[in-house]
């Protein structure tokens, strides 16, 4: 009888080593809502203060209403009920780009991409698993992980007698490919806040200078004569700081969100050239 060899679909099928990351997310909630809290409070008791006015409410409460700033930043107090939200959203970018900086940093580890493929591909044509393996430990990134994973069932595969080469490729490269699932949602996780307010700024900040406006002209409306010029040009000029906050946060904004997808796009790379690495090292050393 003529000896049967195991299909392609049951030689992939072999337990992965690359295991699932528990890590929660509960800063993609928390910190949007406390920056706006924070936001509110340094705008009511900060540049809100009564000090800061020379008439200022004495009643107090949500919003109160001060007149005569003294300084250029109580004027940003006028502006209205949607500064606070501005500046939580100007917080709300700079926790976030915090956090990603970290995880990034992390997520690139230590030394060059390039130089460690490279190390690895060396290791690897001389048949060395093992100081390719012991290369991924002091990368301790992205690339490592993955690389680390496809080296195990690398070595796996050099002692399989059950399956040709073809297969053994195979069964490397959805191992790599399990561990890069792994890895690129971390690295992309939270960027969407960055690119939502990248948006949203500018034109909450056009809300408020509209609102600004409003009101303005609607007390011109009211009073008349050149007090109300005075006092029109005043509403205009405090109105614009929602404007200015907007474009600022949003710039920010933008500015961050790009720097951060260079750099992922740059460990994707890795990642993709490791599992070529593996499987092109596999094919040509163990036919």
């Amino acid at each position: 009888m003529a000896e049967t060899k195991p299909s392609v679909s049951a030689a992939v099928k072999s337990p992965s080593s690359a295991q699932p990351k528990k890590k929660g997310n509960s800063i993609s909630w928390l910190a949007p809502l406390s920056c706006i809290i924070l936001g509110y409070i340094i705008w009511r008791f900060v540049l809100g203060a009564p000090s800061n006015f020379t008439t200022p409410d004495p009643n107090g409460g949500f919003w109160p209403q001060h007149k005569g700033p003294k300084a250029g930043l109580s004027k940003m107090y006028e502006g209205g009920i949607i500064v606070p939200i501005l500046i939580g959203c100007f917080l709300t970018v700079v926790t976030f780009c915090i956090e990603r900086l970290l995880t990034i940093a992390k997520a690139a580890g230590s030394g060059s991409i390039t130089e460690f493929v490279r190390n690895v591909q060396f290791h690897l044509a001389n048949k060395d698993v093992d100081k390719a393996l012991a290369a991924c430990d002091k990368q301790k990134g992205s690339v490592g992980n993955v690389m680390k994973a496809g080296l195990k069932k690398y070595k796996e595969m050099i002692t399989n007698t059950e399956l040709v080469t073809e297969q053994k490729v195979l069964n490397i490269q959805k191992e790599v490919e399990e561990a890069t699932a792994l890895e690129l949602p971390m690295l992309e996780k939270n960027l969407v806040f960055l690119s939502t307010i990248a948006s949203v700024a500018t034109l909450l900040g056009l809300l408020g200078t509209v609102l600004g406006m409003i009101k303005s002209f609607s007390a011109l409306g009211d009073e008349g004569g050149g007090d109300a010029a005075r006092e029109l040009s005043k509403g205009i000029s405090e109105a614009l700081f929602n404007t200015a906050l907007g474009i600022g946060t949003s710039a920010v904004a933008i500015i961050m969100y790009n720097v951060f997808t260079t750099r992922i796009d740059g460990i994707t790379y890795g990642i993709d050239e490791s599992g070529f690495t593996l499987t092109q090292s596999f094919a040509a050393n163990y036919k």
